[in-house]
């Protein structure tokens, strides 16, 4: 998984942000502590935009602070829009429910600094927890917000530094579904095939960029840079991608998107262009939505059984809150499978 870098300067104090905001310690620590009524609002919101602009984390001893539960979870995402997140939350709301738990999302667009706002808002009191799907790698900053009391569940790749801290993650082997899509295809007789890639440096286009060439190598076929084309993750990107894949002689025989998003543009682009699916071009997705199985024609994708995936977070996050989670991070590698419909 690729992931911005963390930064190394000197960690900004309380302080620091009493400086900033003008205020005493003392002020800043009610703000921190939620404790509204001793502080006016203006205040409050200067204190909290120091906070943001230094981008400060309270010490490990703040965790004695936290002296309440607020009965919610936080679940940290990068595209409400994408239908893929939405069943995602259905899992995490199902079992948060059963426990007596709100939830409450934060859309982050994918964005590094929405991603950084959304974790301090953890700081501030929001929620109990957090279920988190990371683009981007923020260790020190999530460091800093379960040193606070705040316990995080991350589906993403582990990383054995946050594990030594007790942050659970559930892993998908995304790189291994993408393998399984490009591998039928070369069973299907494909030898030139074409790859939707999302933006460069996020997981969902790297991990599986990275299982296209894989498979491709193991059927040693090589892999044509001119046939990689990237997208935005949107149906618009995928449409743009495929309206260039369609400029590059010989056109390829097959297509694998990086999400079904991406895979429905790339459909409309090859319908406009009167090529028929998967007769000229065949298109395989990933994420299996709920409208792969209605596109015309069904979308062959490969499924991360999502509402499932959410739930199996979920699960890591309510148990160390409820105290029946060892003191270390735990990891779970789940499951991935291709569905064969029409498409491919």
């Amino acid at each position: 998984m690729s992931f911005a870098s963390s930064t190394t300067r000197k960690r900004p104090t309380q302080a620091d942000v009493a400086r900033l905001a003008g205020v005493s310690q003392a002020i800043v620590s009610y703000v921190l502590n939620n404790r509204h009524a001793e502080v006016a609002e203006e205040t409050r919101l200067r204190v909290l935009a120091a906070i943001d602009e230094l981008g400060y984390v309270p010490h490990r001893a703040a965790r004695s602070l936290r002296t309440s539960r607020t009965m919610t979870i936080a679940s940290i995402i990068a595209d409400i829009a994408n239908p893929f997140y939405p069943a995602l939350e259905r899992g995490v709301q199902r079992l948060a429910e059963a426990r007596g738990y709100d939830l409450l999302v934060s859309n982050t667009d994918g964005v590094f600094e929405k991603e950084e706002r959304a974790l301090r808002g953890l700081l501030r009191g929001h929620a109990d927890g957090a279920v988190m799907v990371p683009f981007f790698k923020h260790r020190e900053l999530i460091r800093g917000v379960v040193e606070s009391g705040v316990s995080i569940s991350l589906v993403s790749t582990p990383d054995p530094e946050l594990m030594e801290i007790g942050v659970d993650f559930v892993r998908v082997d995304t790189e291994r579904g993408a393998r399984l899509a490009v591998d039928y295809l070369v069973r299907q007789g494909h030898t030139r095939i074409g790859v939707i890639a999302g933006i460069a440096g996020t997981p969902p286009s790297d991990d599986r960029v990275l299982g296209y060439r894989k498979a491709l190598a193991a059927h040693d076929l090589p892999a044509d840079d001119l046939l990689i084309r990237r997208g935005d993750f949107q149906e618009a990107g995928g449409y743009a991608a495929m309206k260039e894949l369609l400029t590059v002689e010989p056109l390829p025989t097959a297509v694998f998107s990086v999400n079904d998003l991406m895979a429905f543009g790339a459909l409309i682009a090859l319908r406009e262009r009167g090529l028929r699916v998967p007769d000229d071009i065949a298109i395989v997705g990933f994420d299996d939505i709920p409208a792969a199985r209605i596109v015309h024609p069904p979308l062959t994708t490969v499924t991360q059984f999502t509402e499932e995936l959410g739930q199996l977070a979920a699960e890591f996050l309510l148990s160390r809150l409820a105290g029946d989670a060892p003191a270390e991070g735990r990891r779970l590698d789940h499951r991935v499978e291709l569905i064969v419909r029409s498409s491919a």
